[in-house]
């Protein structure tokens, strides 16, 4: 799966918190919030004061990362709950980054069946 595909495959599935996500699909599209983000900043830069366009596009994007973050959770046979230790500096945004690194099953799951990478 393609950088084009696995932005277009999570935003088709915009608020679909079922099912599981590979890793390429949740890798592509962090790097296109990544792109996005500097993106905006730099136009915020350009042409206002503040965060205008950086803060339309982050909200524009949450639900879609926060969908495909439960989906990556699901391939490795977690909850989605797990995104939660977001909210724990440093130390749970390293357990993530453990879990979104990690294989996923190659097998169904309780989540269902694996994904097409």
């Amino acid at each position: 799966m393609g950088f084009q595909e696995a932005v277009q495959a999570v935003l088709s599935k915009y608020a679909t918190f079922t099912g599981r996500a590979a890793r390429p699909e949740f890798w592509w599209f962090m790097l296109f919030v990544f792109v996005v983000n500097v993106g905006t900043s730099i136009l915020d830069g350009m042409l206002f004061d503040g965060q205008v366009l950086n803060t339309v596009a982050m909200l524009a994007l949450i639900i879609p990362q926060l969908a495909v973050g439960a989906r990556r959770l699901h391939d490795i046979d977690r909850s989605g709950w797990w995104l939660l230790l977001a909210l724990v500096p440093v130390v749970g945004w390293i357990v993530l980054i453990y879990f979104n690194v990690q294989p996923g099953q190659p097998g169904a799951n309780r989540f269902g069946p694996p994904p097409v990478a």
